[in-house]
């Protein structure tokens, strides 16, 4: 039984950027990784059930902030136990950051003021797999490929299939 995702604040990129990582992530289907269908985002926050006043937060801080730049900086691991996550390391303003972690610190289940921006590239991944996923993943990205934009930020609920604009398109 798996567990249900939970709600979150999301950014969303532009179609050229996610089409972009979409197809880093066909081709590390095809080398054999697991298929990964998320949509490409960088989370803000989440909880199970996001709390209303987190999200009225989020919509009056982000529509500021929103379109923000990013730089890739590196690749993160997440997680200690047999699977484990792969992201890309983000930079961005320092206003989009100082939002971001109000949002965060609002979030009863959040991690307090903390936030590390990242886009995940490879969910639930075997430890194992995780340095060849990370060298094929650096071997199918551009090195042009270093600068992301946010221009969309939305409250995104899996469970009922329901995203709410906050900011941006």
């Amino acid at each position: 039984m798996s567990k249900a995702s939970p709600d979150n604040i999301l950014l969303y990129l532009p179609q050229k950027q996610e089409d972009q990582v979409r197809d880093i992530f066909a081709g590390l289907a095809e080398r054999g990784f697991p298929v990964q269908q998320q949509r490409p985002h960088i989370t803000v926050t989440f909880s199970p059930h996001m709390q209303p006043e987190v999200v009225d937060l989020a919509a009056q801080l982000l529509p500021a902030v929103i379109p923000a730049d990013f730089r890739r900086v590196g690749n993160v691991i997440f997680g200690t136990k047999r699977k484990q996550t792969v992201a890309w390391l983000l930079e961005t303003t320092d206003e989009l950051e100082i939002a971001a972690r109000k949002i965060s610190a609002a979030n009863p289940d959040g991690r307090g003021p903390r936030w590390t921006p990242h886009l995940t590239m490879g969910l639930r991944l075997p430890r194992e797999e995780v340095p060849g996923y990370i060298q094929a993943m650096d071997e199918l990205t551009s090195a042009h490929f270093k600068e992301l934009t946010a221009v969309e930020a939305a409250y995104w609920r899996p469970r009922t299939q329901e995203k709410t604009l906050l900011a941006g398109a």
